[in-house]
């Protein structure tokens, strides 16, 4: 699939006028929401149109997910809430944030573990993730099978380039609600403070924060590059997406659909981690012709600055051994 900024705002109206027309000439049996923080124009919401559509189709109409991107339901922690409690069926959230309540569901997000998609991907559709979607159930969600993708995040800044770790002293940035986020600014000497992803434009606008750190593709559709004018190619954490059903709902649905649905999720999954890897290749290019600056850090200057901080010491302890003994043999490499 060729994907486009036009083809994808195009493609969510197309969508989004087929659902309406459906809901008229018959209801559904099960009418369920689907919530994200993402723009229209992000590749999840692109592929998660055509699955939803596709599951409208193989299900014969039973079963119609409406999509609200944005954060339309509410923010990150308002919207989990929701889910919990069966307000909203479905919804895609970071590992990170999800650890609020799932602490190692954390762990996919140690800082500079992932050197590449490869690593990624063996790693999130093998035993790591395995591990990662066991720790979810325990807490009465019901992780599909495969993890969307977010990409590796980069350090973008309002008042100067960032070089090195020295240059994130003492700096303003935005952090998700997320322990292991705070922990890990803190370590670089920053001043990290949380903010739901539906305030951060307002932020950096406004300077209560200089910075922030998210994926490429983000920066481009969310048009962070209007508040931002430098980039720093840190690639300090790989973050994704996990597709989250509420339990009572999930299992509401007869088994023919549940295995409609989950096939249809994951397959678009994958569609997906190919369209998100490929825009934050050529996204670069856009970001610079709309004024944005980068800037490629050594990466090993700022692991090291953690490693003497402590910083992978103490999430190994509030981790534990096996959980990071399994991280580590997925990475491939110690983490100190």
């Amino acid at each position: 699939m060729n994907i486009t900024r036009r083809t994808m705002l195009v493609g969510t109206g197309a969508i989004a006028l087929g659902a309406a027309i459906h809901t008229k000439a018959r209801a559904a049996e099960f009418t369920y929401k689907f919530a994200n923080n993402l723009q229209p124009a992000h590749p999840l919401n692109v592929r998660l149109q055509e699955a939803t559509a596709k599951i409208l189709e193989e299900t014969g109409g039973r079963l119609q997910i409406n999509v609200f991107p944005a954060s339309q339901l509410g923010n990150d922690t308002e919207t989990l809430s929701q889910l919990r409690n069966g307000a909203t069926e479905f919804f895609s959230l970071s590992p990170l944030i999800l650890s609020t309540l799932v602490p190692n569901a954390a762990i996919s997000g140690i800082g500079f573990a992932f050197p590449d998609y490869e690593t990624v991907w063996k790693a999130m559709d093998g035993e790591l993730g395995a591990y990662s979607r066991a720790e979810i159930e325990k807490k009465g969600l019901v992780p599909m099978e495969k993890i969307w993708d977010n990409g590796f995040r980069q350090i973008t800044s309002s008042n100067k380039p960032i070089n090195s770790p020295e240059d994130l002293k003492g700096f303003k940035i935005r952090v998700p609600p997320s322990p292991l986020w705070q922990s890990m600014f803190t370590a670089f000497g920053s001043s990290p403070t949380t903010i739901n992803f539906a305030e951060v434009y307002t932020a950096l606008s406004t300077g209560i924060v200089d910075g922030q750190e998210n994926p490429l593709a983000i920066a481009s559709t969310s048009k962070l590059y209007e508040v931002q004018k430098h980039c720093a190619m840190t690639n300090h954490m790989w973050d994704g997406f996990w597709f989250l059903a509420n339990k009572t709902a999930w299992e509401t649905l007869p088994e023919d659909i549940r295995e409609i649905v989950a096939k249809n999720l994951n397959a678009s999954a994958v569609d997906q981690r190919a369209d998100t890897e490929k825009l934050n290749e050529t996204v670069r290019e856009e970001l610079t012709k709309n004024g944005m600056s980068f800037t490629d850090p050594d990466k090993d200057a700022f692991r090291q600055t953690l490693k003497s901080a402590g910083f992978y010491a103490d999430w190994k302890g509030k981790f534990g051994d096996d959980a990071w003994a399994i991280l580590e043999k997925a990475v491939g490499a110690s983490l100190g």
